[in-house]
């Protein structure tokens, strides 16, 4: 079974896709050896990780040498965060996404954002069409901003969701990822009207993940939360080391060094 496929398949198992989102390769195998059935990269936190601010600004070059390094690592499916694909241009988009299909990627994450819903369809289109010529598969994850960057009025937004979900489903999407979508309602209604698996994503306020299963939501992505945190305590630790010079404070809570060497001992001839 292919990698994709068996992506795909975890949307359409009789539980809620949790995906944890990692930001590197080391991040990724850690995430992996907790039992995660898949891996997503998180496009702020791998952005970070690079030395670049989110918002489609990674050569394409620094994100197929980041993805390489992540996949060598990973036994289980990997899905990608290719944000707007780094262009305008479907083509060029397509052949990015080729050259994270040849890597061995299980599938991505495809935004609209300030975009027309047609330019993201025609992306999609121009992706699908290309792994089908290489008689390959991903699955495309569409990406609407719709409720995280208040494209339309706060009435509007779901009929707005809905309508962009039957316009990617129709390019050739495998499922819809509305982040900031939370409210029961909105979910529900949605769910019942797009014709593909939606991911949402862990933010205040979200129902619990049970909840979640319940209203017929398939996979729900932590986001960049947890790079977050991570960078969160990085900082209180390397403030509190400059401040005091204390040692004691870099050893509470650390996973030891025994563990973490464990978990890439024996990936050193992949």
């Amino acid at each position: 079974m292919s990698a994709a496929i068996e992506f795909r398949q975890l949307h359409h198992g009789s539980t809620l896709l949790r995906l944890p989102n990692a930001w590197d390769a080391g991040s990724a195998r850690l995430v992996e050896a907790q039992g995660a059935s898949a891996v997503a990269t998180t496009s702020a936190g791998f952005a970070w990780a690079l030395g670049y601010p989110d918002g489609r600004l990674l050569p394409v070059d620094e994100v197929v040498a980041a993805v390489k390094r992540i996949v060598r690592v990973l036994s289980v499916p990997l899905s990608v965060d290719v944000e707007n694909g780094y262009s305008d241009d479907p083509a060029t988009v397509a052949n990015v996404v080729m050259q994270l299909v040849d890597i061995g990627v299980a599938g991505i994450n495809i935004e609209d954002g300030p975009d027309a819903p047609s330019l993201l369809a025609s992306k999609i289109e121009a992706i699908r069409n290309a792994v089908s010529k290489a008689g390959a598969d991903i699955f495309i994850n569409a990406r609407s901003d719709v409720f995280l960057a208040n494209l339309v009025d706060k009435p509007k937004q779901a009929g707005e969701s809905i309508a962009r979900g039957d316009l990617y489903a129709s390019a050739g999407a495998d499922g819809l990822f509305l982040p900031a979508l939370k409210d029961s309602s909105d979910i529900e209604a949605i769910v019942k009207a797009v014709p593909l698996p939606l991911n949402v994503m862990a933010i205040a306020s979200l129902p619990d993940a049970a909840a979640l299963e319940q209203l017929g939501v398939r996979r729900l992505s932590a986001g960049s939360g947890i790079s977050q945190v991570v960078m969160g305590r990085a900082k209180e630790l390397v403030k509190d080391f400059l401040l005091s010079g204390q040692s004691e404070t870099l050893y509470d809570g650390a996973l030891p060094y025994s563990e973490m060497q464990s978990l890439f001992v024996d990936l050193r001839a992949r």
